[in-house]
């Protein structure tokens, strides 16, 4: 399940599909993401959830108790706009993202450079000291 059904591209390693600033919309009740999807999935490397298109997937059997089989979905990802995969990008030793594990969400929508405000509020400080100046002049002058 996503954390949050939006999120805000930080890097341009999917342009041109997507900018610095776009806003995502995720949906995640898909049981399997097909190659070519643009998911969003988080790893304990990053901080940040990572945008990025579906290149590669492998379908792993798992044989659980009581003679049940189990198929789980891995996935290789890269962006757009990067020469390589994203395997330097995942833990150590990880080959694939695991579908039920790793990934937030698809890319279901998007709104260009509205969350650009995200981006400036957090890589900018004298952005963030003059928009919290702003509401404390708000809220005086707002007094009865």
């Amino acid at each position: 399940m996503s954390n949050s059904p939006m999120v805000v591209v930080l890097s341009g390693s999917m342009e041109p599909a997507f900018q610095r600033g776009d806003i995502l919309f995720l949906w995640n009740r898909e049981q399997y993401l097909d190659v070519g999807d643009i998911i969003v999935y988080k790893t304990t490397v990053r901080d940040v959830p990572i945008v990025h298109r579906i290149v590669r997937e492998h379908i792993v059997e798992e044989k659980g108790k009581k003679r049940t089989t189990r198929k789980t979905q891995k996935l290789l990802t890269k962006g757009d706009n990067n020469q390589g995969d994203d395997l330097p990008l995942y833990r150590y030793g990880q080959n694939y993202l695991d579908r039920e594990k790793d990934i937030l969400g698809s890319v279901k929508g998007y709104v260009p450079k509205v969350g650009y405000v995200t981006i400036l509020i957090t890589e900018n400080q004298y952005f963030k000291y003059a928009i919290v100046g702003l509401l404390a002049l708000s809220a005086l002058f707002n007094q009865e």
